[in-house]
């Protein structure tokens, strides 16, 4: 009797790590773990040293979180953690840069590494995808497990 609980415990804790195991794998296959950031994609200082003219309207993060689920999502995922060879968006080395610099990136895209320009977006929905993105970090890490690829 004693051999069978111990047989049963086993199983037990081995499904258990089997499971988790499985679950950690599917996190970090949803997140682009490996992303580093393209040294010769670099805007020029003009556009660096532009600001968000919505910088202020919080009101407009809204949209921007309608347009990155239904623009950039495919491939940065919808919390902006990164898929395939999309960049990981809540890392430093994408926060630290300036709105200038995203939205110039966001505007130009970068062929090299399968970034297409969304140029065709009117300005201000560049600049509401900028605001967002500033945004992600706390949506990211206040989200559930459960809402994170």
């Amino acid at each position: 009797m004693k051999m069978a609980i111990s047989k049963m415990r086993s199983r037990f804790w081995n499904i258990v790590l089997l499971v988790a195991s499985a679950l950690l794998a599917g996190i970090a296959a949803g997140q682009n773990l490996t992303y580093r950031q393209d040294p010769g994609w670099q805007p020029p200082q003009a556009a660096v040293i532009r600001s968000n003219p919505l910088a202020q309207n919080t009101g407009a993060i809204g949209g921007g979180r309608k347009l990155f689920l239904r623009e950039c999502s495919e491939c940065h995922g919808q919390e902006g953690s990164g898929r395939k060879r999309a960049a990981d968006l809540l890392l430093p080395e994408v926060q630290k840069q300036s709105d200038g610099a995203l939205f110039w990136k966001i505007t130009n895209g970068n062929a090299r590494h399968g970034m297409p320009s969304f140029s065709r977006l009117p300005e201000l929905q560049r600049w509401q995808l900028v605001l967002y993105l500033r945004q992600l970090p706390a949506s990211a890490s206040s989200a559930s497990p459960a809402q994170k690829e």
